[in-house]
C-alpha cells in the first residue's frame, strides 16, 4: 500500500523531516532527501505493526490532493511511501484460495502497477474491508 508523506525540506544543519498524515504520531527524518524516504518505510511499517497489534486495521490511504491545503504542510513536499503489509505479519502461513482467473489476473496486473505482491495486495485488501466493517 502506498501512504503519503509530507518532507520538510533540511538543510547543512537540520535533518529533513518526514511526518505521516494517516499515522498519527509517527514521524522520520534523515540526513538527506533520499535518507528521508529510506527511513520514511522503516518508521511507516513500525508504526503499522504496533497499530495492527493493537487490534486496529491498517488505516486508509488519503489521496495528496486532500492533504495539500493543510496549514501544517505548507511549502513541504510530498511523496509516497510504499509498505507491503505482508512483512508485518509475525509468521506468513501459506493458504490455497480458488479464484475466477480473470480476476486473479485483474490482481496481478494492479499489484504489479503499484510496486506490490499478489500477497501484499490481498492483505491490504481483506485488512481495508475488515477496518470498513468494524467502523
Amino acid at each position: 500500500m502506498k501512504y503519503p508523506i509530507a518532507i520538510e525540506a533540511g538543510d547543512s544543519t537540520h535533518a529533513y523531516g518526514v511526518a505521516f498524515p494517516d499515522m498519527p504520531g509517527c514521524y522520520s527524518a534523515g540526513d538527506s532527501f533520499d535518507e528521508a524516504l529510506a527511513n520514511a518505510e522503516e518508521a511507516a511499517l513500525l508504526w503499522l505493526e504496533d497499530h495492527l497489534e493493537q487490534g486496529h486495521g491498517a488505516p486508509a490511504a488519503s489521496r495528496i490532493e486532500d492533504l495539500r491545503g493543510k496549514k501544517e504542510y505548507r511549502g513541504w513536499v510530498w511523496a509516497f511511501v510504499s509498505v507491503d503489509l505482508s512483512k508485518l505479519s509475525k509468521k506468513a502461513i501459506r493458504v490455497n484460495v480458488t479464484l475466477p482467473e480473470t480476476l486473479l489476473t485483474a490482481i496481478d496486473n494492479r499489484a504489479e502497477r503499484i510496486g506490490e505482491t499478489r500477497s501484499g495486495f490481498l492483505a491490504q485488501a481483506a485488512m481495508e474491508r475488515l477496518e470498513k466493517d468494524a467502523a
